[in-house]
């Protein structure tokens, strides 16, 4: 069984890497034996990733802003190189623009899509095509709870995560008989920077937090063991889904 769930020599992207969920969930894949490319626009990726490889697996970092697609294409070439081929994909970057739907800029607008949705095609599309050559791969996308319910004051980011959960079922319809699982894992309320304004706010907190049964704001380590699984090859037969670690808050 405990081959079922490993990883260990397995070849992966994380985009988003140098932060917040995309860090947590980059250190689990690590400690599980990956090598990874990490991908981020910051330039402290670098740094990141010498540090999160100075013991296990070989980290690599690599710089590209993902809301250019010309620099999408080149982040995701240097990586495959850099790791030597590609096993899987976590496409984990995304950025919210917080704004009531009547004052919400075109460029708000246009950037939330162009990185959490137009992205997450782009970079899927690019595996893709190398992991049908290859016959197997493993795809998981960061999908939301914003993917089942309209969220408030980010119409730009409910908009672009509902997408992200029809492009996975999508991609899994055509890719599934062809060895790549495409799934998805969709976070709940997590305690990262982006949701600083929700969890500094006491109307909000208290709101949010009296509908999680768990009775805290999620951790980036509680998403290591969906990820693990959806990576594994315990996840052959799942295509196509979207996996809720939200504390239980779609359940109330």
């Amino acid at each position: 069984m405990k081959t079922n769930f490993s990883i260990e020599g397995k070849k992966a992207i994380v985009t988003g890497a140098a932060r917040g969920l995309g860090r947590g969930m980059a250190e689990g894949l690590h400690q599980a034996g990956v090598d990874l490319a990490l991908i981020d626009v910051s330039d402290s990726i670098h740094t990141i990733a010498k540090e999160m490889g100075a013991q296990g697996a070989r980290v690599v970092g690599v710089q590209a802003d993902l809301s250019h697609r010309d620099e999408l294409k080149r982040g995701f070439n240097e990586a495959v190189a850099a790791l030597g081929g590609l096993d899987i994909l976590l496409n984990n970057a995304g950025i919210t623009r917080w704004s009531q739907a009547e004052a919400m800029s075109e460029t708000d607008w246009d950037i939330v899509l162009e990185v959490n949705l137009n992205s997450v095609f782009l970079l899927a599309q690019l595996a893709g095509q190398h992991m049908l050559k290859q016959g197997h791969g493993k795809i998981i996308n960061i999908a939301s709870l914003l993917s089942f319910g309209g969220g408030y004051m980010t119409v730009g980011y409910a908009a672009s995560k509902g997408g992200v959960a029809q492009m996975t079922k999508a991609l899994a319809n055509e890719w599934s008989s062809r060895g790549i699982n495409v799934n998805a894992i969709a976070p709940g309320y997590m305690a990262t920077e982006m949701n600083i304004p929700l969890m500094k706010d006491p109307a909000r907190n208290k709101l949010i937090m009296d509908r999680v049964p768990a009775g805290r704001w999620g951790l980036p380590e509680d998403l290591v063991g969906a990820l693990i699984f959806l990576s594994s090859s315990a996840s052959d037969y799942v295509h196509g889904i979207l996996i809720p670690v939200d504390g239980g808050f779609l359940a109330r």
